[in-house]
């Protein structure tokens, strides 16, 4: 019986350690020599600025805060793989419209961007070339406490945004 128990628990064990979880930080498809991203200002084919700002920033904290790799801005050739990022389209759509004013009072914005990850060899480590986030904020029209909700809205998907490239990349999906 004793014999039976050791060897249920060592099966068990052996099960367990092979059921796919893995430590934070732990990107399992990434090479083992990648210690050093660098992630470099995104690049923008839009007319609206700002955005490649905040989006290479919420990617940034992102990695800090998830992984254990050395994280700089610099594209320099210190650094074991770049991740560059695009921002292809950023639109603004309304989506309700008030009657009394003659106004939208919602709108929604949609950006679609590229991001590869590249070793310091050129290999293509990770890349999604159609990312589309999308984040609704209402307007005001009462002009004496007008706040500007469009910034807030590019916050919120910026968070959204380097959340999911982060995970796509730790993951390998």
């Amino acid at each position: 019986m004793r014999s039976f128990a050791a060897a249920l628990a060592t099966l068990l064990v052996l099960l367990a350690s092979g059921c796919g979880y893995h430590t934070l930080g732990a990107a399992a498809h990434l090479p083992p020599d990648v210690k050093t991203l660098a992630v470099p200002v995104f690049a923008t084919r839009t007319e609206t600025s700002g955005v490649e700002t905040a989006l290479t920033e919420a990617v940034v904290r992102e990695l800090l805060a998830r992984t254990r790799f050395r994280i700089t801005t610099n594209s320099g050739a210190d650094a074991d793989a770049v991740l560059h990022g695009t921002i292809l389209k950023q639109a603004v759509t309304p989506l309700t419209y008030n009657a009394a004013t003659q106004q939208s009072s919602s709108f929604l914005v949609t950006l679609v961007a590229s991001v590869t990850l590249t070793a310091r060899d050129g290999r293509v480590l990770y890349q999604n070339k159609n990312y589309v986030y999308r984040e609704q904020y209402q307007s005001s029209t009462d002009l004496p406490t007008f706040i500007q909700e469009d910034p807030a809205a590019i916050q919120r998907m910026a968070r959204e945004f380097a959340r999911q490239i982060v995970a796509d990349i730790l993951e390998g999906l």
